[in-house]
């Protein structure tokens, strides 16, 4: 063990870890659950450290030495050598301070480390005065926070989801021609084509990465500079153009400081914008997995007009079984999703005067939200939408019974009449033909040429 100090005294670190007093206090007063601060944060805290730093040394307010320390001990960091230094958890501070200490704590030791200085001596870095020099946690932490989450959607989500579309427009063009029945309210509606019902899923994924790529670009806002409550005090007037400029260089996209640096410490309007369109998306996935799973009902009490690829047995007691396990997952899935964008609001709602403090658990649930749509897009793809078979033989048997084939008769003997014939044909289980004929309504010729379930597949004329 060693001796850290800070300005609450002395406190006793684990001799081989490179954090400080302020995280071991954090570690030892907050003992709560399991759940710890995402790696993605550190990872974009250290990219914020290191643009800092690149600032402040072209201000001359920090030493070029000091500078190469801290921008090495970064990059040292964001190639994960030293992941198991960052141990707290999200049930903290809700600013998020205990982190932003944690990250400030091991980069002064990895300079230590390197300068063969001892551990927690400050030196040659301190981590109040260099390595968080003209930065406070309040316009870091949403910074990194933006960095974090844009990195996520673009570099996962948004393939995810890409693969997804393509995998549902494979089966539309596969489907094209398979005519079966439509439903509403879960009842037997006019014939469309198994292609056009799965052309509704390629559709909601299509409308979800549209809103999400729009999510996507407030995350480019970020409020560094700001410091504690907005002004940028103790920055240089240059500092925030600078490090942001240097923000951009590192992760090579095109942030820039947010509109109003007031709002950006006081909110989080980005995460729930994204979060919204999260739960926009998961309200979709959840509709098509539920329609998916009653195509695939039965298999053969039910509708059974699809077959689901079998991923594993269904029941332990029922031998043979195979239950919609993809289609269940992903469902699992939405409804988190739906729950996290709950938390997220309630947190962002929380804000009191210039500051939010409860951004360790939106950020933590929002990565949450994107890493199990990204995952559940790429099992549900791989593992039940491309082994999704027609069973062409059901389709045709519900097809052939279908007493909605009946509407196009309206426009020949009107509501009133056809609406007769699908009554007799109903209450006396004849086919619509037969009604027909029986209650001399038209002759067969003329049935077979309006009742056509080819016709019926969009307008006339």
């Amino acid at each position: 063990m060693r001796k850290e100090k800070d300005s609450l005294g002395e406190i006793e670190v684990e001799s081989d870890k490179l954090w400080g007093a302020s995280t071991q206090r954090n570690l030892q007063n907050f003992t709560i659950g399991k759940e710890k601060i995402p790696m993605d944060i550190i990872y974009s805290f250290s990219i914020v450290k290191k643009a800092a730093a690149i600032a402040n040394c072209k201000l001359n307010l920090l030493s070029k030495e000091k500078k190469d320390l801290i921008v090495s001990a970064c990059d040292e960091i964001l190639d994960k050598k030293y992941d198991d230094h960052f141990p707290l958890l999200i049930w903290q501070t809700g600013s998020g301070t205990p982190t932003h200490m944690n990250v400030n704590e091991v980069i002064s030791n990895i300079a230590a480390l390197k300068s063969k200085k001892p551990l927690g001596s400050k030196n040659p870095l301190h981590p109040n005065d260099d390595v968080n020099m003209a930065q406070s946690t309040n316009d870091t932490f949403p910074s990194a926070i933006h960095i974090a989450a844009y990195k996520r959607v673009k570099n996962t989500l948004l393939p995810a989801l890409d693969d997804l579309k393509k995998g549902f427009d494979d089966k539309v063009f596969e489907f094209k021609d398979i005519i079966k029945v439509g439903r509403t309210h879960t009842m037997d509606a006019v014939p469309m084509t198994l292609g056009q019902e799965f052309s509704a899923f390629s559709a909601f994924i299509a409308e979800a990465i549209v809103n999400i790529k729009f999510s996507l670009q407030k995350f480019l806002k970020i409020p560094l500079g700001a410091t504690a409550v907005g002004t940028g005090v103790n920055t240089h007037k240059d500092y925030q153009k600078i490090a942001i400029e240097e923000i951009s260089k590192i992760t090579n996209e095109k942030f820039s400081v947010s509109d109003n640096l007031f709002q950006a410490l006081s909110s989080s309007e980005a995460l729930c914008h994204m979060s919204s369109s999260l739960k926009n998306l998961s309200v979709s996935l959840f509709k098509i997995a539920n329609d998916i799973t009653l195509l695939a009902s039965g298999p053969r009490c039910a509708i059974g007009e699809i077959t689901l690829p079998p991923n594993e047995p269904g029941s332990s007691i029922m031998p043979g079984k195979i239950n919609p396990a993809q289609c269940e997952s992903v469902k699992l899935v939405a409804m988190q999703v739906m729950a996290n964008d709950n938390m997220i609001s309630m947190a962002n709602a929380s804000g009191n005067f210039q500051l939010n403090v409860l951004r360790t658990v939106k950020i933590y649930n929002l990565l949450q939200s994107i890493e199990l749509i990204s995952d559940v897009s790429k099992t549900f793809l791989d593992h039940c939408l491309k082994g999704i078979k027609p069973n062409l033989q059901r389709i045709k048997q519900n097809l052939d019974q279908n007493l909605m084939l009946a509407t196009p008769l309206m426009k020949t003997i009107g509501y009133d009449k056809a609406s007769k014939i699908v009554f007799e044909a109903h209450s006396k289980n004849k086919t619509l033909k037969e009604a027909a004929l029986e209650l001399n309504m038209m002759d067969e010729k003329t049935f077979d040429e309006i009742v056509n379930p080819k016709k019926m597949l969009g307008p006339y004329g």
